[in-house]
């Protein structure tokens, strides 16, 4: 079967380890499902896989991808849970939890297996496309607001770095749920962007809001971070699952955390039971992913590449067909 794989691990090139060609088809494992590929996403997630993290040489080759939907072999409209053994479900209980291409083959590809119990039902108002969105970028973004900021509808939250995928996803969520969103970007146009997807204003990075925050959504990382802790209200809540631009602010802020109390929480994926609550609410009230490309597999090489320069605006998906 046609797949885009991690052949080999470069750290400053990691496109240089890409590869588009054939592949064996799926292990036939007791208690996994085979399912057909319709559509996966594009994440970082996959180009830090090329640089090596979370995929050692020994596992190569690995197909990438975490995120899909598709038809389960008795032709069901699946969506799939890419956090392997959260459960223990498929693998036992005494394996660690994995992210598809960590441990197991990935999406990128024609055909993919996993565990039944990660196999949720795609909702029929979303399309293969947009239902392939959701069980990363879009589950990290809908843990990070409504389980680890615990904010409610009229709260205030601000989201940095507009453009990128859980970004522009806590910026639709945010607005779907009543919130009062704020947004930084470095780019003009992906200001605008955020504007039109939702949010009340966007600034320029580290520019003084109108008011303090209740919740910070960052994943930027170094570039932000003291933004981030000066933009919150005595109280407040930062949730933070990346780090783009580096994991060693220049000034950690401890002492304004520590004086008005704030709560920084650290915030990764999220639960089967989170993604089948964020297949309902996308379903109930017509928000939907913000698809920034759609591209058939065998031009993955493009996704990678606009990924990877960051001139993107949401999500690019991948078809089989």
């Amino acid at each position: 079967m046609f797949a885009a794989y991690a052949a080999r691990i470069d750290r400053d090139q990691p496109l240089n380890g890409l590869e588009l060609g054939e592949r064996p088809e799926p292990e036939v494992r007791p208690g996994w499902t085979t399912v057909t590929v319709k559509a996966a996403s594009l994440n970082h997630h996959d180009l830090w896989s090329l640089r090596g993290v979370g995929l050692p040489e020994g596992r190569l080759p690995m197909i990438l991808g975490c995120d899909a939907a598709g038809i389960d072999e008795d032709g069901n409209e699946v969506v799939l849970h890419s956090v392997i053994g959260q459960t223990g479900h498929g693998v036992g209980p005494d394996e660690p939890r994995s992210i598809l291409t960590e441990r197991y083959q990935g999406t990128f590809a024609e055909r993919v297996t996993v565990p039944r119990w990660n196999v949720l039902p795609k909702p029929k108002e979303l399309s293969f496309e947009e239902a392939a969105c959701l069980p990363t970028a879009w589950l990290t973004a809908y843990r990070m607001l409504f389980t680890n900021a615990g904010v409610r509808p009229g709260d205030s939250v601000l989201v940095q770095g507009a453009g990128g995928g859980v970004a522009t996803a806590a910026i639709a969520l945010g607005k779907a749920a009543g919130l009062r969103v704020y947004a930084t970007s470095r780019d003009e146009a992906k200001r605008k962007r955020a504007v039109e997807l939702g949010a009340v204003e966007a600034y320029e990075p580290g520019a003084r809001l109108p008011q303090r925050v209740d919740a910070v959504i960052e994943t930027v990382g170094a570039a932000t971070w003291s933004h981030s802790v000066k933009s919150l209200r005595p109280g407040g809540t930062l949730v933070i699952s990346g780090a783009t631009s580096g994991d060693r602010p220049a000034h950690a802020e401890l002492t304004r955390i520590f004086f008005l109390e704030l709560k920084v929480v650290g915030s990764t994926m999220g639960s089967k039971d989170e993604l089948e609550d964020l297949l309902s609410f996308c379903s109930a009230t017509g928000v939907r992913p913000l698809v920034d490309d759609v591209l058939p597999l065998d031009r993955a090489r493009e996704g990678f590449e606009r990924m990877a320069s960051g001139e993107l605006f949401g999500k690019i998906v991948l078809t089989t067909s």
